[in-house]
């Protein structure tokens, strides 16, 4: 038999990670204002295995709509060009010959409710694998009360369950609407 305290714990830890994925997801949403984590998902060819562009070069914002891309090494000047014409971020790089850089183009009202509505999906997604993760949670709690675990411990294991679902959904929703407000500030 399952402990409903390690029922309860799984259950924390899966809404936890949706809460991460959804914090990881929308910084990569480009908000109008440079970031280097729209860099991130970016790889290179460095020597034959592919490297995240931090690991090859330095990446720096001097200024709200410049992303400054300084490598190690002038040879892979052209291998990071590269790589940022393939990928999709859809921002073509400035190639001076000591390091790239990459104008953002201010968010026109279209693109930031697109943005917007890119985010609600995202955080709409985290939402249903936190109730995912409450459903699994109290369908286990069920099956232990046939496995001997008293009712009453079941029913208060599964109050926990609802508290922890509601304290993760709250967490989605002020993180969309953090970002939401940042997308949509002119």
């Amino acid at each position: 038999m399952i402990e409903p305290k390690q029922i309860q714990a799984d259950a924390n830890e899966q809404m936890e990670a949706a809460v991460m994925y959804l914090e990881d997801a929308l910084a990569h949403i480009r908000a109008g204002k440079a970031s280097a984590r729209i860099l991130d998902p970016i790889r290179v060819d460095y020597y034959g295995s592919p490297s995240s562009l931090a690991n090859v070069s330095t990446i720096t914002t001097p200024d709200a709509r410049t992303i400054q891309i300084q490598p190690w090494e002038k040879n892979m000047l052209s291998v990071i060009e590269r790589a940022l014409i393939n990928s999709n971020i859809g921002l073509a790089p400035n190639n001076n010959g000591e390091c790239i850089r990459l104008i953002l183009p201010p968010l026109t009202e279209e693109r930031r409710r697109e943005l917007a509505k890119q985010c609600k999906q995202e955080a709409e997604n985290a939402k249903v694998s936190v109730r995912n993760a409450r459903r699994d949670a109290i369908e286990l709690l069920k099956k232990q009360v046939k496995e001997g675990l008293p009712e009453d411990a079941e029913k208060d294991a599964e109050e926990e369950v609802q508290k922890l679902h509601d304290k993760f959904i709250k967490a989605i929703d002020e993180n969309y609407a953090h970002k939401e407000k940042e997308i949509m500030t002119v």
